[in-house]
């Protein structure tokens, strides 16, 4: 409750969109997404057709190498691949994580939404389920992901996301074991703009229909299995069409322990507009983590959007792409870090 009296002192951060609709934003300047995500509810497809198209659409394009195949190797040279996507009107959500082999994350999410009683699959069971769902299994390395991984071995595996293990992480490659006694060792700063990013993408159409959904290839240099925020409910992203909807990008280990999409969402159905929605959500990530790296876009039912980000050294201001009536092309939208 305390929160919620905070927001008339809250600082917009930009101007309010107008309450025209349809309305598609996504994190970070990928144009191209955007468009495809427009053009689908344009030619009479639904928010959720409108919200795979644009994700797929980056995914293909492997967007900062930071979406879709051949970029964010492991610890062991893979490529893994992790989406979500939410329905705000019947809160359906469908998500994948650790997905080998298949290239449309974001469309495998769907048919885990639409195909079974399930929420999320991961691993090689989720590659095996697209398989059957007639996904196309094809090899996610690329020439560059390869690079990048031998790049890294021969730079004694740094940086990597390992504490408390010898050999030393910080001087050696694995394999690690536990110390005997845990020692408190402070987190790497990794702050990386191209290591986090994901496509974080909400459309709400001219009915108020409202879906969310992301897609992101994960941490570079990841341990094998691990899982971010982008497919968790309320972390990556959220919807409900009766209050608004969310996405966030960063540092997802740090983020998705505070459910940053959620909150913004149920902030904006208390009554915050979505700047001070999205601010909030990130003030309660920094109250802990001063230093982490991430950013939220928030819509309210309305049509109305806003963003905000953590200032840090790499990322002063955070950019993301808005399509409405208002142009006839997206629209580079900035927003200035605090």
């Amino acid at each position: 409750m305390f929160e919620l009296l905070l927001f008339s002192s809250l600082t917009v951060l930009f101007p309010l969109g107008h309450t025209s609709l349809p309305l598609v934003i996504n994190t970070w300047p990928f144009k191209n997404a955007t468009a495809a995500a427009w053009n689908a509810l344009q030619s009479g497809g639904s928010v959720l057709d409108a919200v795979e198209k644009g994700c797929a659409r980056c995914e293909m394009e492997q967007c900062d190498g930071s979406v879709g195949y051949g970029g964010s190797p492991d610890e062991t040279g893979e490529t893994t691949l992790d989406a979500m996507i939410m329905n705000g009107d019947t809160m359906e959500v469908g998500a994948v994580a650790d997905l080998r082999r298949i290239k449309n994350a974001i469309g495998v999410a769907r048919a885990v939404m639409e195909h079974t009683e399930h929420t999320l699959l991961v691993g090689e069971s989720a590659s095996v389920f697209a398989e059957n769902m007639g996904f196309v299994a094809e090899d996610l390395t690329t020439n560059n992901s390869v690079n990048i991984f031998s790049q890294w071995l021969k730079g004694n595996c740094q940086p990597n996301y390992r504490k408390n293990v010898f050999p030393d992480p910080s001087k050696s490659c694995g394999p690690y074991k536990p110390w005997a006694t845990v020692r408190q060792n402070t987190r790497a700063q990794l702050v990386n703009t191209r290591s986090h990013d994901t496509i974080g993408m909400i459309v709400l159409d001219q009915h108020g229909h409202l879906a969310a959904g992301t897609s992101t290839n994960g941490l570079t240099h990841k341990i094998p299995g691990r899982v971010g925020d982008s497919p968790i409910v309320g972390a990556g992203a959220y919807a409900d069409s009766s209050a608004g909807a969310a996405s966030a990008t960063g540092d997802g280990d740090l983020m998705m322990r505070f459910l940053p999409s959620y909150l913004a969402v149920e902030l904006m159905r208390a009554g915050a507009d979505p700047s001070a929605a999205c601010k909030t959500a990130i003030s309660r990530i920094k109250r802990h983590y001063s230093d982490f790296f991430g950013a939220i876009i928030c819509a309210n039912t309305t049509g109305h959007y806003g963003a905000a980000c953590n200032k840090v050294p790499g990322l002063s201001q955070f950019h993301f792409m808005v399509s409405n009536p208002e142009s006839d092309i997206p629209l580079l939208k900035s927003v200035d870090c605090f």
